[in-house]
């Protein structure tokens, strides 16, 4: 049964930095879209990033581009978000989603499928991360 585990959430500084980990289990990373999605208190889930089964393509929110890094292990099963220079605005349930897809950017709807919710198959109970001082 595939499955996403998520970890590596916590309380930080503003300015400070965490990486999150998504690891998965059941089924072949390189045939997944793996996207990374957060939800504050009393806001919809929004989508944040996500990396290609094949890895070289990412996409990122405006909102955390150049802060936020994402990546993969293929050795491990597990896609990190190295965040940095974390704001209070960040803070949120972060959770990672699988999608059976092998497109990429080169995907027509590429843009739009990889931000969709919809998009995605499988998803971890999420990892809390808070920005405070």
């Amino acid at each position: 049964q595939p499955q996403v585990v998520e970890s590596g959430g916590g309380l930080v500084q503003p300015g400070g930095s965490l990486r999150l980990s998504c690891v998965t289990s059941g089924f072949n990373l390189d045939f997944f879209v793996i996207g990374w999605f957060r939800q504050a208190p009393g806001q919809k889930r929004e989508w944040v990033s996500c990396i290609s089964g094949s890895g070289g393509s990412t996409k990122y929110a405006e909102s955390v581009k150049d802060r936020f890094t994402i990546s993969r292990d293929k050795a491990e099963n597990t896609v990190y978000l190295q965040m940095t220079r974390l704001k209070p605005g960040d803070a949120a349930v972060y959770y990672c989603a699988a999608a059976r897809s092998s497109a990429t950017e080169k995907t027509p709807g590429w843009d739009i499928l990889s931000v969709s919710e919809e998009f995605y198959d499988y998803w971890g109970q999420g990892t809390q991360v808070t920005v405070s001082s």
